[in-house]
């Protein structure tokens, strides 16, 4: 960025300069002619006046000590009497000059060309005298191109040496500008005393080490809670098979604790299918090839499938509303709807019910699931969403809830840009609303 800026500021300079160069040059140019036109038509007033009054022998006179003007007489029909420069007399007929022509009609003319006699460009004025004759007076205005032509090597020089100024200047100033950028704090980026353009930039810094330290320190609790999730039925397991090798249990009891061993894995076994899914949804590694789903049937088929739970707890689970087609990942979907219907069953009252509805409302398609459970504490229905958070943990376990079903449906509710609204009181049950 630093050889950036001096090479853009140098760059600036040297335009700057060869700008300003030519509309020097122009400027001079211009107010030059003017004042060499002013000197050759007051020049040529007093040469007239100077000939009327004492005849062409002036003109003879003249030439002894004027030589940078050309003087020109023309007669009534444009024959050329005198002119200073061609004194052997081989000029044409100067009638058509357009000055000359002028002259003649107006009183006095001027013109700008290059001549053909001398070869150079000229700046010529014409006046009519007195007796009908016409009176010219030039100047070559070369000389002022060459005037600008001898500066340039003064103006190259002075070019080079700003140049070499401006590079100064600018790795000065562009390391003062670039210091305190270099100098910041990226950890703590709102101590920063620094220019006020760089203020949204640091803000942005600020909310991203703020999301760093909160991922993190999720990242940290995930891992801590997914240990102890995993050691405790791992210890049970592990405390039957010991009592079991060391011929501690009674024949009868056998089956009892080949059960527990049973649950205890099947147990681990969900929890990592779960950790599994979360990981995934995470990562960003899910299938993420939508289809249309009709989300009514899929319901109805969750449900069908989670009907042996609901009959062991006598609990009465229906499916209400109308087909709506949604274009989601399948899987994803099937995992949110089954386990937020499976809560709603294990978290019932025995006896209790499950009402499902899926259809289309003016907000977006919906799946409300309404349970006649235990309910959520008003002050913990923002946390349930959280890894492993349970609100009652004791009845979670015994269920053999892993308390990360909740979070899958938070994570494959963000994949869909769907939003999920939670209404619960305590022992009279709980409402959930996805609407996509």
């Amino acid at each position: 960025m630093r050889q950036k800026i001096q090479r853009s500021m140098v760059i600036v300079i040297a335009i700057t300069l060869g700008i300003t160069y030519v509309l020097l040059t122009a400027i001079i140019y211009s107010r030059t002619v003017r004042l060499m036109e002013a000197e050759i038509r007051q020049e040529a007033d007093y040469i007239c006046k100077a000939v009327e009054i004492s005849g062409p022998g002036y003109l003879k006179q003249l030439d002894l000590v004027q030589e940078s003007t050309r003087i020109t007489w023309v007669d009534e029909e444009g024959n050329v009497l005198y002119d200073s420069v061609d004194e052997e007399g081989r000029l044409e007929n100067h009638a058509s000059r357009p000055e000359v022509k002028r002259a003649f009609e107006e009183g006095s003319g001027q013109d700008i060309r290059k001549s053909d006699t001398v070869g150079q460009n000229m700046f010529y004025y014409a006046k009519k005298l007195s007796d009908g004759t016409v009176l010219r007076v030039s100047k070559t205005i070369d000389t002022v191109v060459s005037s600008a032509i001898q500066i340039l090597p003064i103006m190259a020089a002075l070019a080079v040496l700003m140049l070499i100024l401006a590079w100064i200047l600018s790795k000065w100033q562009v390391g003062r500008l670039i210091r305190p950028i270099n100098q910041l704090d990226l950890e703590h980026p709102l101590k920063n005393e620094i220019y006020g353009e760089l203020t949204p930039l640091l803000e942005r810094i600020d909310r991203q080490n703020q999301e760093k330290d909160a991922v993190a320190n999720m990242r940290k609790e995930f891992t801590a809670n997914v240990s102890h999730e995993l050691k405790t039925p791992l210890t049970s397991i592990s405390g039957y098979a010991e009592i079991m090798m060391n011929g501690l249990v009674r024949p009868e009891d056998m089956e009892g604790f080949s059960r527990r061993i049973y649950n205890e894995a099947s147990r681990l076994i969900v929890l990592i299918e779960d950790i599994i899914k979360l990981s995934r949804l995470d990562e960003g590694k899910v299938e993420l090839e939508k289809e249309e789903v009709n989300l009514y049937r899929l319901t109805r088929e969750i449900v069908r499938r989670l009907a042996p739970q609901a009959a062991a707890r006598n609990i009465q689970i229906e499916v209400m509303g109308e087909e709506v087609l949604y274009h989601g990942i399948r899987q994803v979907l099937d995992e949110m709807i089954y386990n937020i219907c499976e809560n709603a069953i294990k978290y019932n009252k025995v006896g209790g019910k499950v009402s499902v509805w899926v259809g289309s409302t003016l907000k977006g398609k919906k799946i409300i699931v309404s349970d006649t459970g235990i309910g959520i504490p008003e002050d913990q229905q923002e946390r349930i969403f959280e890894r492993f958070y349970r609100v009652d943990k004791s009845h979670s376990k015994e269920s053999g809830g892993t308390g990360l079903g909740l979070s899958i449906v938070k994570h494959g509710a963000m994949l869909h840009n769907a939003s999920i609204h939670v209404e619960s009181e305590l022992n009279k049950g709980t409402k959930m609303e996805l609407t996509f």
